[in-house]
């Protein structure tokens, strides 16, 4: 299997508008009696990015402390340009990052995220995630697009496939997702939405040794579309969506794709997304943070490359220590678990250590197959201190061989 070794080289310059100031304070939430609260926190002894480049181009290492900055109406940025190198897709230039704010009256944290890519193989990558809240939190706009132009190799169905069988792919993908939540109750929130994923002008090689691959052999097709809606289920008591240092949250999708909507075939999936966050040891800022991700195809045959698949979850980030898409099938069961922890007083630097578990079926109407476990290890540096968004630079290894670097901006869960 190719690996991926990933480096993010010397483009670390952070864009930190409206974060500039030594004396910082922070909105952060809390759960109380079942309801968000927002309290204020001082990071003047914190340090990010911007702190160390402003303090090498200030000769006399002085700081502004003549104003105080929240996360509010006006948005926070954290934008990382860099340069990056896998086996796969050769040279990239990225440019990732977030914009985190509050919409007046609200005290929930809205954000836009994004990890756009160029290649070498002239791939392009442009995502863009938002979870936007209004209306005092009354209402959640959750929406993910996304296009694709994606050589992807994939290696058969079910988490028994092997990584020699590797199939090289070509694809178009535009993908656009839109739910509305509403609240029910204290943090419980319940809506629909919309869903689209239209691959085309979709290729394969072949399996190296000639014989017949899981792709042909379940039904190639050149176009699909699974066009559909969405009842959605969520409850979240999180401190911070960007950076969770306790809480809780869980996030249920059922989708049901129609062909009067215009999908190619009829099915049904559901997703359920749960995660929690604890301090340990309790007195400290050290985090355990667990993750159970469920994907599982209820009826009808979805198009190939609609199946559930590692790191094919809306943040791509399932499955470190494998390729994308190195798993594929109608099930997919997945667990994680990260401890999260300081390795400088300042906030600046800081590590991680994951394991994880997975386990597909083939295709639909299949039993789940052999578990597939990843591990790993990785550093955490402060892009901004403010929203608390980190850049992740992490190590991961699996079965057969897999490793590779693995890279991002804010944390994988």
């Amino acid at each position: 299997m190719k690996k991926i070794i990933t480096t993010v080289l010397t483009l670390l310059l952070p864009v930190l508008l409206f974060a500039q100031d030594k004396s910082t304070i922070v909105l952060t939430q809390s759960r109380r009696n079942d309801t968000l609260e927002v309290s204020r926190q001082d990071t003047s002894a914190q340090k990010d990015l911007y702190d160390v480049i402003k303090r090498l181009f200030n000769k006399k290492g002085s700081v502004s402390n003549k104003a105080t900055n929240v996360i509010g109406t006006k948005p926070v940025f954290s934008i990382l340009p860099a340069v990056g190198y896998t086996l796969q897709t050769k040279f990239a230039v990225t440019l990732a990052g977030n914009v985190a704010f509050r919409l007046e009256g609200n005290k929930r944290i809205s954000t836009i995220t994004s990890n756009s890519a160029y290649t070498q193989n002239k791939q392009i990558i442009i995502p863009l995630q938002s979870n936007i809240w209004v209306s005092g939190d009354k209402f959640n706009f959750i929406g993910d697009i996304k296009y694709y132009k994606y050589p992807q190799s994939t290696f058969g169905l079910g988490s028994n496939s092997k990584a020699t069988n590797e199939n090289p792919m070509d694809y178009t993908l535009f993908r656009f997702y839109e739910t509305i939540l509403t609240r029910i109750a204290g943090n419980l929130y319940a809506g629909a939405g919309f869903i689209f994923d239209h691959h085309f002008g979709v290729t394969e090689t072949g399996n190296p040794d000639g014989s017949v691959s899981d792709y042909s052999l379940y039904g190639p097709q050149s176009s699909t579309i699974s066009s559909g809606a969405t009842l959605n289920v969520l409850y979240d008591i999180r401190d911070n969506s960007i950076n969770p240092s306790s809480g809780f949250y869980s996030s249920i999708q059922y989708r049901d794709n129609k062909k009067f909507l215009g999908s190619t075939t009829p099915w049904q999936s559901l997703i359920v997304d749960i995660r929690k966050y604890f301090r340990l040891p309790g007195t400290s800022h050290n985090v355990l943070a667990l993750w159970s991700y469920n994907w599982l195809t209820l009826g009808g045959k979805p198009p190939y490359l609609d199946l559930p698949a590692n790191t094919w979850d809306q943040y791509n980030g399932t499955g470190r220590g494998y390729i994308q898409g190195r798993f594929r099938g109608a099930k997919m069961v997945y667990f994680e678990s990260e401890y999260r922890f300081g390795l400088t007083r300042n906030g600046l630097l800081g590590g991680v250590v994951f394991t994880n578990a997975e386990t597909f079926s083939a295709g639909p109407g299949t039993d789940l197959q052999k578990i597939q476990p990843g591990y790993g290890a990785g550093l955490r540096v402060k892009l901004n201190k403010v929203s608390k968004t980190n850049i992740a630079i992490d190590y991961g290894l699996g079965s057969q061989g897999s490793k590779g670097i693995f890279v991002a901006v804010g944390e994988i869960f």
